[in-house]
């Protein structure tokens, strides 16, 4: 175990754990956009700063992937930290001006309106989608193309087909719910890579409950029988 020292309380943590869930457990309000328990730590929202003391050094550091460590002092809202914290609030705001989940969190945070230029986009990069798929799904059929402002996500060559499952990890662990998944009549779509998937119909009640190609990968990563996935699980 490890002791350390969060907003003035003394708290006990398990070696290697990350700030911003021993925080959080502590009562610490930390925002976040691209942190999810289930995934490796990226840290590229940048809205999870703390400052973090080590003797007389100190420094801002992002809390998701940071792990803890024995004898330092964490501060998680001091005034240096907020204003750290908004102006990254600020681009992601100014990157993504019509996002609901954006303005909601920017006026929790008392941003109503980005001193930056606006853009259009509703992909904020931060890497979710990316990272359920290669980690979760063992897909990867999706991944960042370029680098700096020209930066987005993408399927490899462009062509999600050859890969994707169709699973919807990625709309599910998007924040912002710019993937949009949607199942429509025995077909499911998404707008942001602009493809579709057949449903796969139960045998028995005729619901349409998952992608055919997903079932398919999951029952050959299983070796399962080859009508294993026939029936839905209701009628399983």
């Amino acid at each position: 175990m490890v002791n350390l020292r969060i907003d003035s309380k003394e708290v006990e943590a398990e070696k290697g754990a990350m700030l911003i869930d021993v925080a959080r457990e502590a009562g610490a309000v930390i925002p976040s956009l691209c942190h999810n328990d289930e995934l490796p730590p990226y840290g590229a929202c940048r809205l999870c700063l703390v400052e973090v003391k080590k003797g007389i050094r100190s420094r801002i550091t992002t809390s998701c992937n940071y792990p803890v460590m024995e004898g330092i002092e964490v501060l998680t809202s001091t005034e240096k930290v907020l204003k750290y914290r908004r102006v990254n609030m600020e681009l992601i705001l100014a990157r993504c001006p019509n996002s609901e989940a954006i303005q909601d969190m920017a006026k929790e945070m008392g941003i109503e309106k980005p001193r930056f230029s606006l853009k259009d986009e509703d992909c904020i990069l931060c890497g979710l989608c990316v990272r359920a798929c290669e980690k979760v799904v063992g897909v990867s059929a999706i991944s960042f193309v370029n680098r700096g402002t020209g930066r987005w996500v993408a399927t490899p060559f462009f062509d999600s087909s050859a890969v994707c499952i169709g699973c919807g990890s990625c709309a599910y662990v998007c924040p912002t719910q710019c993937i949009g998944m949607e199942d429509v009549g025995g077909i499911r779509k998404f707008r942001k890579w602009n493809t579709e998937f057949k449903l796969r119909e139960c045998k028995v009640c005729g619901y349409h409950f998952a992608p055919e190609y997903q079932l398919e990968y999951m029952r050959k990563k299983a070796n399962l029988p080859k009508d294993y996935f026939d029936t839905c699980t209701n009628c399983r």
